[in-house]
């Protein structure tokens, strides 16, 4: 078996309102339990809801000395401004996965659409939509075991809203597995 990869690079873009920004914290938090170094940059406009948003997390084993995304191993684009800026990045082979709920479809190598807006709604709680994402994105890009990110969810929700994040986060991870 070939040596662990040590460096994860991951875009997630959209809109305020969508969670990205912390979807990027709680995947550095689940990567520092694991004893990673952990750096995440967020953008967003200052109209937040609604305006452009994005986070970048690099987790990696060793000290990070460039603290932006030079080489996605993955990019989540949930708007269509986000899929425009950030496609290019499939044509270098890094996989982009956008939500067919908003973003019109693509077929482009390296590029998969899942309905993460639909589906977070139609589980109760468009809000999901990030921990949804976080699940898809694990499941592809495994930076972080999946019972880190677990914890780090138990840690900042509780009764129903924990119930419904592990919930979507476990069919986050389904959407791709069966891919």
């Amino acid at each position: 078996m070939g040596e662990k990869k040590t460096r994860y690079e991951v875009i997630l873009a959209g809109s305020g309102g969508q969670g990205l920004v912390l979807a990027g914290i709680m995947l550095g938090e689940a990567a520092m339990q694991e004893g990673r170094v952990v750096a995440q940059t967020q953008t967003y406009e200052a109209a937040a809801r609604g305006g452009f948003s994005m986070a970048e997390v690099v987790v990696d084993r060793e000290e990070i000395l460039f603290q932006q995304v030079q080489r996605p191993d993955l990019v989540l684009a949930l708007t269509e401004e986000s899929m425009d800026k950030f496609a290019h990045y499939a044509r270098e082979g890094a996989p982009v996965y956008y939500d067919t709920t908003l973003v019109k479809p693509r077929r482009m190598k390296h590029v998969e659409g899942y309905s993460f807006t639909q589906i977070a709604s139609d589980r109760g709680n468009v809000a999901s939509i990030n921990v949804l994402a976080l699940g898809a994105i694990i499941a592809k890009v495994p930076m972080v075991k999946k019972a880190s990110m677990e914890a780090v969810l138990r840690s900042r929700f509780r009764g129903a809203a924990l119930d419904l994040n592990l919930r979507v986060f476990a069919e986050g991870a389904r959407l791709v597995e069966g891919r």
